[in-house]
């Protein structure tokens, strides 16, 4: 009984950062398929309303890896 409290316990005190590596992990993934696209295509995004789609999009994943970042530590 008290083996399964401390686990408990232990378990409580330290957050899951599964959503950190999520966010992370997008980010990563995101500046992959940016930088590839990037270099393939030299009048990449192509319009005004395409790059700051791009920005909101980076964006976003930055600002959710930074909170998960700060939420989970």
């Amino acid at each position: 009984m008290v083996h399964a409290l401390l686990v408990l316990a232990a378990e409580e005190a330290e957050p899951s950062k599964t959503a950190f590596y999520i966010c992370g992990g997008a980010l990563a993934a995101w500046a992959v398929v940016l930088g590839l696209v990037g270099l393939r295509s030299p009048d990449f995004p192509g319009t005004e309303g395409r790059a700051r789609g791009v920005m909101l999009i980076s964006g976003v994943l930055m600002v959710a890896s930074m909170a998960t970042a700060v939420i989970t530590a």
